[in-house]
């Protein structure tokens, strides 16, 4: 009786096919144990399948390879597959999709639903990104990641094939507010960590390309927390002519900041929309709108702070009070519209245009007066912790003024053909216009023990000696540091690429090959700008992937390529504000070779990934690094290397869920000027990283989510105009637990009578959250204090948040 009742239990599967070239497929076939329906124009399907066994769906098309998929649903539970079938024979595996595609590509694909459950202070794609191999991202409130030895500026971001940008003066990753990215909207996330191909633009360490997805009926989902909340609907005409999905979300970062040792006035709040439309005219043309508008307000008021630090025999504090206030502003608005033509069956044309504009401003006046001493270490005395004695006493005065308004316009044109289904030709070409209207004032004024403290030269002319109060000072009174700068800047760009993909055979096995180059030109221009030059750079890259026909499924890969990233506004002004228009572009050459094995493990699919890279960097424009703020030195005036392993085995180790384990080493150096190889500021040798789903025997309801990074520390800075040589120390490793618990109200609805009010819901959670679960210390730079008796300066940690709690309500109709 029992198994009758099981049988006849039933599960669905929703989604939307696309081929190769993320085209909607029309009249697939659908079929699961003699049951088959068809997709519509827009790709869209929903097929019934058996519930509590093990079933195979396979997908067909009379122009496309067929492709199957293994499952094993709950009953009425409803499982989202978005296949992609290619114009070669591929299998899609069990439960989780290895699409052959970006197999051989060496193109790691995230799981939107796994996005949206792991905790994290920014809930989002970075925070996967971060729990990769050979990734680094030591700020808890920046969404920002390096990769491979590569800073913040050095991603390549596409949403639905459009090039993402971020704003230009954020200093800190508590100014920060939301990532572009809305993971609710998202259908598919593909991350490649170097040697990628042509069709990707000219950065030098990684891409993360994020498709959205097209709603094929009405939903809606909203999410409401102690951080904040969003809300996102999904609308589909009857004909399926029309979709649209919009997403809202508020941030607020109260909770997050009054967790730092600074002690703050201080109620930073974010908000942004964005909407993605879409309209297919017939099977041969479509349009897509993606629109997006940001606000970020930071209006900080800090009043205190101690940091504790030195060593058990020595034990010093830092005292700070602070007087003044900081207000910034940023403001964001974004349009792009895509026209795909599909010509024939085996052509396809699309043309891209985009508008970004950033109206960005950061005011502040601080006064921050300091007190550096010893601690009473005395367990019995009443001042046990607190500064028994202050070895120096200054203070320090910031002040800014600074406005940057641009304007970044794209249009592109990009076309595929399919010789005979043997190979394939892709190739693209790209205008850029790029106007930024910037003006930068900022100063800073150090007094020491009473003495005002001036920079070791001004203008290029040393400053007498100030060695007071022993000698008086007759040289002039100036700020320690001082950047004045207004700048109005065009840069012109034409770009372009061409790539061959074809499959072969070496024996009997499986050979791809892709080929391709890309061609970047530009001109900068603008008021008071240096006469420049039209500079044009050329980088061939090349992937080599083998699956030998073996018993073990295999693949092996090579990759190797040159990279070029011609500068953009940021990387032209140097440390004074003013802009160097004839910077070269940076170039790396890489070389990735990788092993991908795919197998079961206690009848479960795993995947084990290596790989190992070298990259070799000339004409490197070096930088400082402040937080997420990078201030260039705009003069190619280094060489430089990364090589490393990175690693990482994922699976169902929890049936039903997928978890991963990565390991990273990483070693990357500069050689400036020809002084010798020093550490990169990003060089984070090793990195562990665990991302686990879990659920409780006896209470199936109850979900766990795991996200847990170990990376050693990275190099802790210098002093302003001092010696990068000879400051060579290190933070302290970055440890890191994020836990999140779930209770999920529908995961018994299949019990309940339909008149039930849950039977509403899609999906009914209550979650409850803790970041920084052990309260770890963890530093993010260091603030730099002068000793006026040792004239020592102390390199005093800036600590991040420390443990917090959080509450969510998410719901899904």
């Amino acid at each position: 009786m029992l198994s009758a009742f099981l049988s006849a239990q039933t599960a669905k599967v929703v989604g939307v096919i696309s081929d190769e070239n993320n085209n909607p497929v029309n009249n697939a076939n659908i079929s699961c144990q003699g049951k088959s329906v068809t997709s519509n124009k827009d790709g869209s399907y929903i097929i019934q399948v058996p519930a509590n066994t093990k079933v195979t769906i396979v997908f067909s098309h009379v122009s496309l390879k067929k492709s199957t998929v293994s499952v094993e649903l709950k009953a009425n539970e409803i499982y989202e597959l978005n296949p992609v079938l290619n114009s070669e024979a591929e299998g899609l595996g069990e439960v989780i999709i290895i699409n052959n595609k970006r197999r051989v590509q060496g193109i790691t694909a995230l799981e939107p639903e796994t996005i949206k459950k792991i905790p994290g202070l920014n809930p989002g794609v970075e925070t996967i990104i971060k729990l990769l191999g050979g990734t680094g991202g030591n700020d808890d409130l920046s969404s920002q990641y390096t990769v491979r030895g590569g800073n913040y500026d050095e991603n390549l971001v596409y949403v639905n094939e459009v090039e993402i940008y971020r704003p230009f003066l954020i200093r800190s990753g508590q100014q920060e507010g939301l990532s572009f990215t809305n993971s609710d909207m998202i259908q598919s996330v593909d991350f490649s960590a170097g040697g990628f191909q042509a069709k990707y633009g000219d950065k030098l360490s990684s891409v993360l390309d994020i498709t959205y997805r097209k709603p094929t009926q009405f939903g809606a989902a909203f999410e409401a927390s102690f951080l904040g909340g969003s809300a996102t609907v999904d609308l589909a005409s009857k004909n399926k002519k029309w979709s649209a999905i919009t997403g809202v979300r508020y941030r607020d970062n109260s909770l997050l900041v009054n967790s730092k040792e600074t002690e703050t006035n201080f109620r930073p709040t974010f908000i942004d929309v964005q909407t993605n439309v879409n309209f297919l005219v017939n099977s041969r043309l479509n349009f897509s709108f993606l629109g997006n508008i940001s606000q970020n307000k930071y209006n900080y008021q800090p009043l205190s702070r101690q940091t504790n630090f030195g060593t058990l025999s020595d034990p010093i504090a830092l005292q700070i009070f602070y007087e003044g206030q900081e207000n910034d502003k940023y403001k964001t608005l974004f349009g792009a519209l895509k026209t795909v033509f599909n010509a024939t069956d085996n052509s396809t044309y699309k043309l891209i245009t985009s508008v970004y504009n950033t109206q960005e401003q950061e005011y502040y006046d601080i006064d921050a007066a300091y007190f550096l001493g010893e601690v009473d270490t005395n367990i019995g005395s009443e001042t046990f912790g607190d500064v028994s004695f202050s070895r120096g006493i200054g203070s320090q005065l910031n002040h800014a003024r600074n406005d940057l308004d641009a304007v970044i316009f794209n249009a592109e044109i990009k076309g595929n053909h399919n010789a005979k289904k043997k190979f394939q030709i892709d190739w693209g070409v790209k205008y850029t216009h790029e106007n930024i209207r910037d003006r930068i004032v900022e100063w800073e004024v150090i007094d020491s023990t009473g003495f005002s403290i001036n920079p070791p030269n001004l203008d290029g002319v040393d400053l007498p000696i100030n060695d007071q109060p022993y000698n008086p000072y007759v040289g002039p009174l100036v700020p320690f540091k001082n950047v004045r700068a207004t700048n109005f800047v065009n840069i012109d760009r034409i770009s372009g690429f061409i790539q061959s993909n074809t499959k072969t055979y070496l024996g009997e096995s499986e050979f791809w090959i892709n080929i391709g180059v890309r061609a970047h030109n530009w001109l900068v221009s603008g008021d008071k700008v240096a006469s420049s030059k039209s500079q044009t750079v050329f980088s061939p890259r090349a992937q080599f992937s083998l699956k030998p026909k073996w018993e073990r499924n295999v693949v092996f890969r090579l990759s190797a390529g040159m990279y070029h990233q011609p500068p953009f506004y940021r990387e032209l002004r140097d440390e004074n504000g003013e802009v160097q228009p004839n910077v070269k572009a940076q170039q790396s050459i890489h070389f990735v070779f990788a092993g991908d094995y795919n197998f079961k493990m206690w009848k479960r699919p795993f995947k084990f990934v290596a790989e190992t890279y070298y990259k070799s960097m000339t004409d490197v424009n070096t930088y400082t690094l402040e937080n997420v703020r990078i201030r260039y030195r705009a003069n190619n005036e280094a060489e430089a290397y990364a090589y490393g392993l990175d690693m990482r085995l994922n699976g169902e180790f929890v049936p039903g869920t997928e978890s991963w384990f990565s390991f990273g080493y990483l070693k990357t150096e500069e050689n400036q000027n020809n002084k010798g190889f020093i550490a990169r500021p990003t060089d984070q040798r090793l990195k562990f990283g665990i991302l686990f789903q879990d659920y409780m025997p006896v209470l199936p309801s109850m979900k766990l989510y795991l996200n847990l990074v170990y990376n050693t520390g990275l190099p802790g800075g210098s002093p302003s105009y001092a010696d990068v040589y000879q400051y060579q120390t290190r933070l302290r490793d970055y440890r890191r637990a994020d836990v999140g618990f779930s209770y999920v109200f529908t995961e018994k609805n299949k019990l309940r009578p339909d008149s039930h009010w849950l039977k509403k819901f899609e999906d009914l959670s209550l979650g409850f959250e803790i970041f920084n679960l052990f309260n770890n210390q963890n530093a993010i730079t260091n603030t730099w204090v002068r000793d006026a008796y040792t004239k020592n300066q102390y390199g005093i940690p800036n600590y991040m948040t420390t443990r917090v709690f959080n509450l969510k309500l998410t719901a899904k109709l």
